[in-house]
């Protein structure tokens, strides 16, 4: 259970039994209720954030910004794809707070804003590869 009523004084009172308004009903104080998460606004947003790094090439661009901020064309070149499609892989992570953009005449440059996602990823990534190798818990079908 994430969560459960507590004796509190906050709780709602009812007439002879102290009750707390939980997920739209009433419940008795120390009652258990369905789970409810904490937070489940940061959930959400957890969710957003994984949703975009659900794009290989967006991955492979945040490890190429992860030591310095780098041009679209330099960038589309390193991993071989091309300038409109980097482009826009860049915006997707730019909207979602991953990456800034820097103008300098025509030229556009990307750095990390957060580069601790880059840390998450290579955790990710480290995963997969004791999977591959056969090291630590497998997925069974």
């Amino acid at each position: 259970m994430l969560f459960h009523v507590t004796r509190s004084r906050t709780a709602t009172a009812a007439v002879g039994e102290r009750t707390a308004a939980v997920g739209g009903r009433t419940a008795a104080v120390g009652e258990r209720t369905a789970a409810v998460p904490p937070d489940d606004v940061a959930f959400r947003l957890h969710a957003e954030l994984c949703k975009v790094l659900t794009d290989p090439k967006r991955l492979l661009l945040i490890d190429a910004l992860r030591h310095d901020e780098q041009c679209v064309g330099d960038l589309a070149e390193q991993i071989g794809m091309s300038l409109p499609n980097a482009s826009q892989h860049l915006s997707v992570l730019r909207h979602a707070g991953l990456v800034a953009a820097r103008r300098e005449g025509t030229t556009v440059f990307y750095r990390l804003v957060e580069p601790r996602i880059a840390d998450a990823c290579d955790l990710v990534h480290q995963i997969i590869a004791d999977r591959r190798a056969g090291v630590g818990p497998s997925v069974e079908a």
